[in-house]
């Protein structure tokens, strides 16, 4: 059954069939059901605060609405798809069960304003909820690192191994990265903090309403300034979009190591069972689909920001309905980067580490030719010299098909008389680490340095 549209009083006759399958939100909107009741209880009663409405009016559209996120939450309540989105829905619904009192609820108001406030108090809730998730991931990083802390493998540039470097230095690398992401997840709520409700359509609405008031109520941080700015703003959107974007790069990176790790070329780490799966045809496989997975949906994050930002370039000031556009890739990036976080937590909760598959890699690679350069650079040879050198060095062991172990200190008196008998422990990687004196490397000191700064960042929520 048709209801009769709200706005209906101007129209002679009824939409097209597609007009209303085009119009409707309700199919994904219907999730804004909480702050929708949330800014429509504040809102009523602002308007008992400037005498629009009576106390017992007042009474009832609460009383109607609290009643109306219990049926919503408990499943009793039924969406119209004729009715268009949420606001209308609830409204409708509240009508039906208080009568015409709650046709008063949208004076000095406009959906214009109103679901740039529930959008707004939206990413407020979810900001909260992913903050938790991410500082969860991060302690998570933290432990493995801590658990690991005498744990070597080699550090790579070019996909090539580069220079020994601890594991936890490693995992503790991908956590200052979800740091970074927590601060502009902190900027995108920020952002949404600034209240819009009370402007009406565009323009102001006329009333004097209590802005003032309603921001306080709903715990609001400022007040926009201009009405057409507010509703036209999707800035807000945008940025929470640009956080998930790059927090979705991140997730990304660590999981395309963690495939190149469980790989049996690397062997570096075991992925759990409970992360993996099997093949339909392979018996043998061990398949890293939850990382997989993670790598390939940072391409929808990515495209949820430029969806938007494409969207709105266009649009003159003030409201368009094009910018009901902004609601699915919002909700998307949301789910897709809470699903995200939970996956990447499991793996590495659950995460086996190699430690003699990395010892291997990190002592069969040349990984320590630097510090040999800088031996001789420490001895007054200029470094371009020193890199000269060392590089003949490796030319030779590759030649004669040895390592770097198998040199005398004879041997590497050959190429420079400047070496020492000690020059042959410079060779070895495990104390390699100990010789980065640089604040921010991956001697042992520096790495508890880091995991203390970590912690109480966490708990500092800074």
């Amino acid at each position: 059954m048709k209801r009769k549209k709200l706005w209906g009083g101007r129209f002679d006759s009824s939409n097209a069939e597609i007009t209303e399958r085009i119009s409707a939100s309700i199919d994904f909107d219907a999730r804004l059901y909480r702050q929708d009741i949330s800014g429509s209880i504040a809102h009523a009663s602002m308007l008992e605060k400037i005498g629009v409405l009576t106390h017992e009016e007042h009474r009832k559209i609460v009383q109607g609405l609290n009643e109306i996120l219990s049926e919503i939450e408990e499943g009793n309540f039924e969406f119209v798809r004729s009715l268009e989105d949420v606001h209308m829905n609830i409204e409708y619904a509240l009508t039906q069960k208080i009568g015409d009192v709650g046709k008063k609820l949208h004076t000095a108001r406009s959906r214009n304003d109103q679901v740039t406030l529930d959008l707004r108090l939206y990413i407020r809730d979810e900001c909260t909820e992913i903050r938790m998730l991410l500082e969860t991931l991060i302690a998570e990083l933290v432990k493995k690192a801590e658990t690991h802390l005498e744990v070597i493998m080699p550090a790579y540039t070019h996909m090539q191994v580069a220079q020994p470097v601890r594991f936890s230095h490693h995992m503790l690398a991908h956590a200052w990265a979800l740091v970074r992401d927590m601060k502009r997840l902190d900027d995108a709520n920020s952002s949404s903090m600034v209240l819009p409700l009370g402007v009406g359509a565009c323009t102001g609405v006329n009333y004097p309403n209590d802005r003032e008031f309603l921001k306080e109520k709903l715990g609001f941080l400022s007040i926009s300034p201009n009405s057409m700015d507010t509703v036209s703003d999707r800035d807000y959107v945008l940025d929470f979009l640009y956080f998930a974007a790059v927090l979705g790069m991140h997730l990304s990176r660590m999981a395309e190591e963690l495939v190149l790790w469980s790989t049996s070329e690397f062997a570096f780490v075991r992925l759990s069972d409970a992360v993996t799966t099997g093949s339909s045809i392979m018996p043998q496989k061990r398949n890293p689909d939850v990382a997989e997975l993670i790598r390939g949906k940072s391409g929808r994050l990515y495209g949820n920001l430029i969806s938007l930002m494409v969207t709105l370039k266009g649009l003159p000031l003030t409201y368009n309905r094009d910018m009901q556009e902004d609601k699915e890739p919002l909700f998307d990036s949301v789910d897709t980067i809470k699903l995200c976080i939970e996956g990447m937590m499991e793996m590495i909760v659950s995460m086996e580490v190699k430690e003699e598959a990395m010892r291997v890699a990190v002592f069969s690679n040349y990984s320590t030719a630097t510090d040999l350069a800088d031996y001789l650079a420490q001895k007054g040879v200029p470094f371009r010299e020193a890199h000269e050198i060392v590089g003949s060095i490796v030319k030779y062991c590759e030649n004669n098909k040895i390592d770097f172990f198998s040199l005398t200190p004879s041997d590497l008196k050959s190429f420079s008389d400047v070496f020492g008998d000690d020059a042959v422990s410079v060779l070895n990687p495990a104390f390699s680490t100990e010789r980065k004196l640089s604040r921010g490397g991956t001697s042992l000191r520096e790495v508890k340095y880091q995991i203390d700064l970590i912690k109480k960042i966490i708990l500092r929520r800074e």
